[in-house]
């Protein structure tokens, strides 16, 4: 007998465990807990079978910890014993496969070419997802386990059938390279959503005031993250400098600390928020992301994110005659090739000269 019991965790979100039980002719009992209903049933179905051949076999049932372990497990154990950060949305990435796709159940010798390609086409097949650039970072960041697990583990997953995998997605389609990003905000785009934010936060004097941190992100050329991470011991006003921890870096994800060179407003910016926290901009980055969103939806603007403020703050660098060493003392970047597929250059000067929003932020 097997059935699957829902519980609303404390966050809110959903759980569903599956106890298995047989009573005759031996007693045995295993559960696991799932996140997705669908997933759930899979291993049920999966485990039921299994426990059903060992009975039928005389065999005293084993529990799946005591067997060959999943690509779930695998996954699980990659997460948790990673040496270095690897990062929120890797991380994120990997647990949604552990969590909504059926090729997590799947025992990690029994996974092929063709079953990592039938994942790679459900991820393309979903409403949210729809982009083979979307699908290739899934595939990608998934293909760093199949890499570790037999050597560091000894799980039975095979990078062949993961590299594969990988030629038969690329040359079908269903993975493809992200196109070179150049969307920038035009000055009327910027009013709006610093008269947005403005209004909201004069609204409610104790909710984000995005406009600032909106500010402070093309004037400084920051991520989110490294926004919401910079706390007033790592402000050097007098050398207009701030200390970024952990600095995105393809090689090293934790103690990457780099100086880099405030722009005037964002010193302006800075010494306008108030010192009662640890750090400069104490809020959530999934936050700042969402209310960013959120605005640019109710006020038409299309095709834009947060993280294209970076690209603003860059451009702007250059269109001011900033050399290549000038412009990466404050983006951080320590080479040309990463830096300039920030550099999307459209005329000469300071677009930003006189615009309003200084004033009203600092």
């Amino acid at each position: 007998m097997a059935s699957i019991r829902e519980r609303t965790r404390k966050d809110g979100t959903t759980s569903y465990t599956v106890q298995i039980i047989r009573r005759s002719p031996t007693s045995y009992n295993e559960s696991r807990t799932f996140d997705k209903l669908k997933t759930a049933k899979k291993w049920e179905k999966q485990r039921e079978k299994e426990i059903d051949a060992d009975i039928a076999a005389g065999t005293r049932p084993q529990k799946r910890s005591a067997q060959r372990i999943t690509l779930g497990d695998a996954i699980d154990k990659y997460i948790a014993e990673s040496l270095k950060e690897i990062g929120d949305t890797k991380a994120q990435v990997l647990r949604t496969i552990r969590n909504e796709y059926d090729i997590s159940a799947m025992r990690c010798d029994q996974i092929t070419s063709p079953d990592i390609v039938k994942f790679a086409q459900e991820i393309l097949d979903r409403p949210s997802v729809g982009s083979a650039s979307t699908v290739q970072n899934y595939v990608s960041h998934l293909s760093a386990v199949f890499n570790l697990a037999r050597p560091m583990w000894g799980f039975q997953l095979d990078e062949q059938s993961m590299k594969d995998a990988q030629t038969v997605c690329s040359t079908m389609g269903i993975t493809a390279k992200s196109n070179k990003r150049t969307r920038r905000p035009t000055l009327d785009e910027l009013d709006q959503l610093m008269a947005y934010f403005q209004r909201s936060h004069l609204h409610d004097p104790r909710s984000l005031p995005m406009h600032k941190v909106l500010a402070f992100a093309i004037f400084s050329t920051r991520r989110q993250a490294e926004i919401c991470r910079i706390t007033w011991a790592d402000y050097d006003r007098t050398e207009k400098q701030v200390c970024v921890r952990d600095m995105k870096h393809p090689g090293e994800k934790v103690g990457n600390d780099v100086w880099v060179e405030l722009p005037d407003p964002c010193c302006a910016v800075i010494d306008a928020m108030p010192k009662k926290k640890e750090r400069i901009f104490p809020y959530n980055s999934g936050t700042i992301s969402r209310r960013f969103t959120d605005a640019c939806q109710f006020l038409e603007i299309e095709d834009l994110h947060f993280h294209d403020m970076r690209r603003e703050g860059t451009s702007r660098l250059f269109e001011m005659s900033r050399t290549i060493p000038q412009a990466a003392a404050v983006t951080g970047h320590k080479s040309w090739s990463s830096l300039k597929r920030y550099a999307h250059l459209r005329g000469k000067g300071d677009k930003f000269e006189g615009w309003k929003w200084i004033t009203v932020v600092s």
